[in-house]
């Protein structure tokens, strides 16, 4: 079996969403992870999950955090309820073919308006006359974000004064706030995970931008009105006594049921343009891309080889990189 065919056997979209835990300790067991609680020990199989959300009150080992690595499971660490984003661990994708085409529609400005476009019909499900400003595409997008609070609000009966909350204040938020605050977390983890899988970057931003998870906040935009505003209307309107938790398990059960794990890579394909060579081809990826040093800038675009020490080429002239000591081919 190739190098290849052994990076493309755990696919993104076949795993399971995310699991939320703290108060607890994580330990290695086996090629899996176990977590510690007080009343027993818990086995967590690691090779299909996707996102690991570690809350406050938890300590976990160097040897689940490299086993959770092996798997590509990406590891968050957040606040309380999820709320807060900390730090995150690197996803298993290996080449930077995806982030460098993202990076190069994020430089050209022209590229750049057609992938926001994109984000925007994605959401609307629908295209938009050419002939509309990006001012007016937002309002559109504005007056469809509060038609969903609105439907949400009269079809649970849960009364709607608009979105608001503060981090540093978590309980002076009323409780549809705090479902949707709760709700979103587990979205954006979800998609954090897919974006740096499939090695995209989560701080190049189309629509939204200035922060390092911009990217992650357009792609959820893209499910919000149709997941998890619903979700944290429904959860408030069971009542409040363990909301939280029960608008973290009402989003895993529905992100299986919408199959999201399976739409979140196409989705990105969709607005950058990226074509998909097959059912679940995420890049150009080959055998070469993989190699631990990858290629070595060349002018005009392309690369050459690493690995070499070009200083025993005879056409090298002198002051050119390339000799043994500069780490070039490390």
């Amino acid at each position: 079996m190739r190098i290849k065919d052994l990076h493309l056997l755990t696919r993104f979209g076949e795993g399971w969403s995310f699991l939320y835990l703290e108060h607890c300790s994580i330990d290695k067991d086996h090629q899996a992870v176990e977590v510690v609680l007080q009343d027993g020990r818990v086995p967590v199989p690691c090779a299909n999950l996707a996102l690991l959300m570690l809350g406050p009150g938890v300590s976990i080992t160097h040897a689940a955090v490299s086993v959770l690595a092996d798997h590509g499971c990406l590891v968050v660490w957040c606040g309380e309820e999820g709320v807060r984003f900390y730090a995150s661990g690197l996803g298993e994708t290996r080449s930077a073919w995806n982030m460098l085409h993202q990076a190069r529609a994020w430089a050209d400005e022209s590229a750049h308006m057609k992938v926001v476009r994109r984000l925007y019909q994605i959401r609307f499900e629908e295209q938009f006359s050419e002939d509309l400003s990006l001012r007016q595409i937002r309002g559109m997008e504005g007056a469809r974000v509060r038609d969903a609070y609105a439907r949400a609000s009269r079809q649970y009966g849960v009364g709607w004064s608009g979105r608001s909350y503060r981090r540093d204040n978590w309980s002076s938020a009323d409780p549809v706030n705090r479902a949707l605050s709760c709700a979103n977390a587990c979205l954006y983890g979800i998609c954090h995970a897919a974006i740096v899988s499939a090695g995209f970057s989560p701080a190049l931003g189309f629509i939204h931008t200035g922060r390092m998870l911009s990217f992650v906040y357009d792609v959820a935009d893209l499910y919000k009105a149709d997941i998890t505003i619903p979700i944290a209307f429904q959860e408030v309107a069971y009542g409040v006594d363990g909301l939280e938790r029960r608008t973290r398990l009402a989003c895993r059960n529905r992100f299986a049921e919408e199959s999201l794990l399976k739409r979140i890579i196409p989705d990105i394909q969709n607005a950058l343009m990226i074509p998909r060579r097959g059912k679940n081809a995420v890049s150009e990826t080959t055998e070469e891309d993989l190699s631990p040093a990858g290629g070595l800038w060349e002018p005009g675009g392309g690369e050459v080889e690493s690995g070499r020490n070009y200083g025993a080429n005879e056409h090298v002239m002198e002051g050119d990189y390339g000799c043994p000591d500069d780490g070039a081919g490390i």
